[in-house]
């Protein structure tokens, strides 16, 4: 209705924002009705959301107008933020920035460099810039529980590694199933999305392609290379990350240094 009263694509747009604020604003109003006030911490976010994402739109329009070294030097930036970010899942895990970080690079770093090599990521910067974000993250989020999960894993089976090691196993056998544990764990929700692509779900992809005019057809198989991708950096990144992990608790001596005895 609103584009039959509004024909420039930007005030339509604003238009839109501010109809769906409204919508927000009476759910508010609901809330607080049945005793539940979260006025001011909805106002802020809604304030501030409208402000980060139209700021973040207009300096993604100067960046799209650059030339293609800006996308890479882009997703260089995010792959910093993104081990940053990872790093914090791994606690006191020893060189966590740095194993996040490789584990990112080379996880995600492989398949963009793969996939602009052989065309099917479009090297135009509106196209790179958000699909190799979207890998970036998904690499960080996958590290991220793959850390997790095996600092976990270390930390509840210290007496068993140190039994294995006792009994002349080398580090890497005796914690290869916390390895493994770990790994698994981080890629399970990539294989469920995957796995409920289009029954349960339609990603964000597909449907942007939908509203922008793409046949059907050409947008579904295009989501799929997308979740493919991202199921491949997740595995590539969180055993990369997993294992260099692996090798950083342990003295040169073979001695299971993590967690440090104070934290035990």
């Amino acid at each position: 209705m609103l584009s039959h009263f509004i024909q420039d694509p930007i005030q339509l747009a604003a238009a839109q924002a501010l109809l769906a604020g409204l919508m927000a604003l009476v759910m508010m109003l609901v809330a607080g009705w049945y005793g539940i006030h979260l006025e001011r911490e909805i106002l802020i976010a809604m304030a501030r959301g409208l402000v980060q994402v139209v700021a973040v739109g207009a300096i993604i329009l100067l960046i799209f107008q650059g030339p293609t070294a800006w996308g890479f030097l882009i997703l260089a930036g995010m792959t910093l933020l993104a081990a940053k970010t990872a790093e914090k899942r791994a606690g006191d895990m020893p060189q966590a920035f740095r194993v996040a970080f490789w584990g990112i690079t080379i996880g995600a770093g492989s398949v963009i460099t793969l996939m602009t090599l052989v065309g099917v990521i479009d090297t135009r910067l509106s196209h790179l810039i958000p699909v190799g974000s979207m890998i970036v993250a998904n690499s960080m989020n996958a590290v991220g529980l793959a850390l997790d999960r095996f600092k976990g894993e270390i930390r509840a089976h210290v007496g068993h590694i140190e039994t294995a090691l006792a009994l002349g196993a080398d580090p890497q056998t005796a914690v290869r199933p916390y390895t493994q544990a770990a790994i698994k764990a981080s890629l399970i929700p990539r294989i469920d999305s995957l796995r409920s692509l289009g029954i349960v779900w339609i990603p964000g992809v597909m449907t942007g392609m939908l509203l922008g005019g793409s046949h059907p057809v050409e947008a579904s198989l295009y989501q799929y290379v997308i979740m493919a991708m991202i199921l491949t950096i997740s595995g590539l990144a969180s055993l990369i990350s997993t294992l260099l992990m692996a090798r950083r608790i342990f003295t040169p001596a073979a001695q299971l240094a993590y967690p440090p005895e104070s934290s035990e």
